[in-house]
């Protein structure tokens, strides 16, 4: 789909908030700590409900839906970017940050959404996608025009290649979407120009955030939608935007802030004050980082008081489905954001890996996306199961949750879709080895048995940008939502008895003795969480009650690959036997 000409990007300073009229709402202060322990829901926007008949999901579709999210008992919803742009990589290449892309809706309707949200006890955060912008973007196109040495470009990385003829890249550096990370300009007269750098498409060119008119642009944009009532932003590959500006190659073992594009120092001055213009709003505005950094103690540095709220904690969701593997994620994640006072988050999966009840159903269940391949043999009832048990795993630990759309609903991958509608660019860069993160986007079931499943009006002049499995209907909002048995069922339970649980959300944990593949651990006075990633079945520690379990109990015993909940006045006396 062509995203269409995004508008010009709003001259920095303000003009353009000002230009759009009165602030918006103020998300409620009664709570400054909500984000500690908040349920959020992510929502990329193109799939989650079609409200004018087109195929791809908007903001209108969105507000018809706010009811559902209240009732699955969200704190927030968390939308992937929903600016203009060319969509060349599902809307992170942002053409305007200070418009809404015209297949969504416009401004106005962002603001109402944020309103009617707010009416309904549910935050909203935006993304933020501060390393790169769209090669539409007003900056860049001045760049483009004015030419080598120009002040304009000074706002990205233009540079000569290498090389006699200059008909080398500059640096070796890899991308994160496979393919080369520079891409070389043409001059006015038709003649090979410099090199601009790009750490993922060639759409989406790199700033330089050493100027200050990049610092000055994205704190401004801050304000813009602070004022709009937005409650939070979560900032896109936090860790990649500040590059050492003499571009040396990669060290083979770069030493702590080292790296000369990822995790550097200056970093935490940029978040420094990010941080403190977020604090002069009322209501907390959460600053939320995707951090992807394998040194966690580096990680927990950017969620030092004066800095970020949270970060996304993916070591978890990389892991595999093994006890043992989980445990330590869990104790190193606990223990990196315990000298900072912060809370962790836990998440099972996003919009760019594979979904959880497919990972699951695999032999190795890990996460990497170099493990994202077509043709990976998977067992979904398996896959289910572990899902199930999953989500009431990571919904009893310590810190704030985060669900992706469709999640709740069970809904594995779409690996089959034909590679011509595949859109995201890891899909073409990888020469088609890799699917590509599509699979995880497919547009959400809502009701009825046959495509669009709701999706889309009945009077829908289109078919969903992305087609969705013929067998979905099962899987259905409108099907789930009754049936005891359902993921979504499991969800709303497992969300209404987080709220009401005084121990649940941010606080201590404490583990229990328990056999080899089995995770118990209390949360307070008076609740046990027990996990069984074993083979065998396992005995549940003495309790009163057992609030909700993933699985069915078979003879008294909690069944593999299943987690239940109890409610117990001594949850450090009892021990697990097989």
């Amino acid at each position: 789909m062509d995203g269409g000409t995004a508008a010009p990007v709003a001259p920095a300073g303000g003009s353009a908030a000002a230009a759009t009229g009165a602030a918006g709402p103020t998300p409620p202060a009664d709570d400054p700590q909500w984000w500690r322990s908040a349920v959020i829901y992510q929502i990329y926007p193109r799939s989650f409900a079609d409200g004018n008949g087109d195929g791809v999901g908007d903001l209108a579709g969105v507000r018809q839906h706010l009811p559902y999210l209240a009732d699955l008992g969200v704190d927030a919803i968390w939308f992937t970017p929903w600016y203009a742009s060319p969509l060349a990589d599902g809307g992170y290449d942002v053409a305007d940050y200070r418009s809404i892309h015209p297949a969504f809706g416009d401004l106005h309707e962002a603001e109402a959404l944020i309103s009617e949200a707010l009416a309904l006890g549910i935050r909203t955060i935006i993304d933020i996608v501060p390393n790169h912008v769209s090669d539409r973007h007003r900056w860049f196109q001045e760049a483009l025009a004015a030419g080598p040495g120009s002040p304009e470009r000074e706002r990205f990385w233009f540079r000569p290649g290498r090389g006699v003829h200059r008909d080398e890249m500059p640096t070796s550096w890899p991308s994160n979407f496979s393919g080369d990370t520079w891409t070389r300009t043409t001059n006015a007269d038709g003649t090979p120009g410099e090199w601009y750098l790009h750490l993922f498409s060639p759409q989406q060119p790199d700033l330089n955030w050493n100027h200050p008119d990049v610092r000055r642009e994205h704190e401004d944009i801050l304000r813009f939608w602070f004022d709009r009532g937005v409650a939070g932003v979560r900032i896109d590959s936090a860790a990649l935007l500040v590059k050492d500006p003499a571009l040396p190659e990669i060290p083979e073992h770069p030493a702590a802030g080292e790296h000369p594009n990822q995790d550097r120092d200056e970093l935490h001055e940029i978040y420094r004050s990010w941080r403190t213009l977020a604090d002069a709003y009322p209501g907390t505005r959460v600053l939320v980082g995707e951090i992807w950094l394998p040194d966690i103690e580096r990680f927990a540095l950017y969620l030092r008081p004066d800095e970020l709220h949270t970060a996304f904690n993916f070591d978890f969701l990389a892991r595999p489905w093994d006890a043992d593997a989980l445990r330590a994620s869990i104790d190193e994640t606990l223990a990196a954001h315990a000298p900072v006072h912060a809370p962790s988050t836990w998440v099972l999966s996003n919009h760019d890996v594979t979904r959880a009840v497919t990972r699951y159903g695999r032999e190795d269940s890990s996460f990497a996306f170099a493990k994202k391949r077509k043709g990976t043999p998977t067992d979904l009832a398996l896959g289910r199961r572990r899902a199930r048990a999953a989500a009431l795993l990571t919904s009893a630990l310590p810190g704030s949750l985060y669900i992706y759309q469709g999640d709740e609903l069970g809904l594995p991958e779409v690996e089959d879709l034909p590679d011509e509608l595949r859109e995201d660019p890891m899909h073409e860069r990888s020469g088609g080895v890799d699917p590509g993160r599509d699979g995880c986007r497919v547009p959400l079931p809502w009701r009825g048995t046959t495509p669009p499943f709701g999706f889309s009006p009945e009077d829908a002049s289109a078919a969903p940008w992305l087609p969705q499995p013929a067998d979905w209907g099962d899987l259905s909002v409108q099907a789930q939502q009754s049936d005891p048995s359902s993921m979504l069922w499991l969800y709303r339970q497992a969300l209404r008895i987080r709220r009401a649980e005084p121990a649940l959300g941010d606080g201590p944990l404490t583990w229990l003795a328990s056999p080899a593949g089995v995770l118990a651990f209390a949360r307070g006075a008076a609740f046990v969480s027990v996990t069984n990633l074993s083979g065998a079945p396992v005995a549940l520690p003495e309790h009163q009650a057992i609030l909700l379990s993933s699985s069915p109990l078979v003879g008294g015993l909690l069944p593999p690959d299943s987690t239940a909940w109890l409610r117990t006045q001594r949850p450090t006396a009892g021990h697990l036997t097989t």
